[in-house]
């Protein structure tokens, strides 16, 4: 038997959900990323969905993980996904590597570099923009990773750039708009869509919900887009970083929590604020 509180959760989650269909006001996308990256991360992904507040998922085809996100996503058919490009992997932890052979988009070891614009050690590290990096071979390996998606997500919607790379050189992002249409994709990038801020991660789990409900209720009419990455607070993804007091798994378990708040929720329904997802941003036109 479904628990009370639980109960409630669902029938507020249906509330929300069910207003996608009239002309509201203020619309929300959330978007819930990386997908694919960790097993944790796909777990959490769907949950975001299915008990809380994300409309979309983006998923990384080069990633471990991929295979059951897929299966995952197909058991999930109503859920809305995107194609999160890949160019980099970011990790100390967990590395992934390109599905194509491109020497030029590589480190050393055949892994995507960390970086596209470089970090905190750029100068003594490489990175994508610092390499004689080739446009034929970005082409490549996205050409290959939504051809991948396509054939085992036949719904995928849009394609998004996972780190921004989309934005690192203008060849870059022409090549990104020219392949969502021609693949007969939209892009991340919706004309008007507003960015709606989070909360502080330094907080404590209840005050970050408390920010997030405040940001909800000053929301003024228009359309928001809100990205972040639900994850699970488990020695996976303590693993991707070498440093053991990060905090990548708790700030992530924390997205998880925010995304799947009663409260949350509550304060979604209470504003008659919309949730949609980029599907229905087409389908809106």
């Amino acid at each position: 038997m479904m628990k009370s509180g639980v109960l409630a959760a669902a029938l507020l989650l249906g509330l929300v959900s069910s207003r996608c269909q009239n002309a509201n006001e203020i619309s929300l996308l959330v978007r819930a990323d990386d997908m694919g990256s960790f097993h944790d991360a796909n777990v959490a992904c769907i949950k975001a969905c299915t008990e809380g507040i994300a409309r979309s998922i983006e998923v990384m085809v080069p990633c471990a993980w991929f295979p059951e996100a897929v299966r995952l996503l197909n058991e999930n058919p109503t859920i809305d996904v995107g194609i999160h490009l890949v160019l980099t992997s970011e990790w100390e932890g967990i590395k992934w590597r390109p599905l194509t052979d491109v020497p030029s988009l590589v480190d050393h070891d055949g892994y995507f570099y960390p970086q596209i614009w470089g970090g905190k050690d750029s100068a003594h590290s490489a990175y994508l923009l610092k390499v004689h990096w080739s446009i034929q071979e970005i082409e490549k390996e996205m050409r290959a990773q939504i051809a991948l998606a396509k054939k085992y997500i036949p719904r995928v919607s849009h394609v998004s750039a996972h780190m921004g790379w989309s934005h690192m050189d203008p060849q870059a992002h022409e090549l990104f708009e020219r392949l969502a249409k021609e693949y007969g994709l939209r892009t991340e990038e919706v004309e008007g869509i507003l960015g709606m801020a989070g909360w502080d991660n330094s907080a404590s789990l209840e005050p970050m919900i408390d920010q997030f409900v405040r940001k909800i209720n000053s929301l003024t009419p228009g359309t928001y887009l809100f990205v972040e990455h639900p994850g699970l607070n488990n020695a996976e993804m303590h693993s991707a970083i070498v440093d053991s007091q990060n905090t990548l798994a708790l700030d992530r378990q924390h997205v998880t929590d925010i995304y799947t708040s009663k409260e949350v929720l509550k304060a979604l329904h209470d504003k008659g604020v919309t949730l949609i997802s980029y599907a229905d941003l087409v389908r809106m036109k």
